[in-house]
């Protein structure tokens, strides 16, 4: 094996071990919280010398700021792909609502973090998760904008629109569990529905159904 292919190796190993301590952080601290789990917490959990962690992650707060910085690109990038920019406005809001609930659905541990370790976060690392945030708002906001411009939409505020939109969105990942008595595609629809209604539309895009239990 020459220098090359040693070093290589040695490349896949480290990344490995980093992404092991981000999925052992993850479970941890949505379990426990940020404040309650330590670096020697971490280190237990993937099997190494809680000096060994240093050699990927600065500190326990580098590790928070990675976490919730890589959900809030993906989640940005993701968008990006999906976003409906000539259509109607209420046809992008619909797309808007569907796209936030399915990206949601297999990443309840991730958006947990997000929202609830926010005020974990210190200094640069505060200002950067939260310029995320603000641009993924901006784009609820942008399509709200042209709703109530086109005469489409009843809004009284646009921030604040934006902003229940959102957390009416997220809020699926606390009580949603695989293998319910609802699929991810009905409920999807029941909340583009409800996202519709919220602006004043009367007609959703989505499938009503008159049961509202979970």
């Amino acid at each position: 094996m020459n220098d090359r292919s040693l070093d290589a190796n040695m490349l896949d190993r480290s990344q490995g071990t980093r992404e092991t301590i981000r999925q052992a952080a993850e479970r941890l601290i949505a379990r426990k919280s940020y404040g309650a789990v330590s670096m020697r917490d971490i280190a237990g959990a993937v099997g190494i010398r809680q000096s060994a962690i240093y050699n990927h992650f600065p500190s326990k707060q580098a590790i928070l700021a990675e976490l919730m910085l890589t959900h809030m690109e993906s989640l940005l990038e993701a968008w990006e792909e999906a976003r409906l920019d000539d259509a109607p406005p209420a046809e992008r809001l619909a797309q808007f609502a569907r796209f936030h609930i399915a990206h949601h659905f297999d990443q309840a541990t991730a958006v947990f973090i997000a929202y609830m370790e926010l005020r974990s976060l210190e200094g640069d690392n505060f200002a950067a998760v939260n310029a995320l945030r603000r641009r993924y708002e901006l784009e609820v906001r942008a399509i709200l904008a042209d709703g109530v411009v086109a005469g489409a939409f009843h809004v009284p505020d646009v921030n604040v629109g934006a902003r229940a939109i959102i957390a009416m969105l997220t809020g699926v990942t606390t009580w949603y569990r695989e293998g319910g008595r609802l699929s991810r595609e009905t409920i999807g629809e029941i909340y583009v529905d409800m996202t519709l209604k919220s602006v004043g539309l009367e007609t959703g895009a989505g499938r009503s159904l008159c049961s509202t239990n979970p």
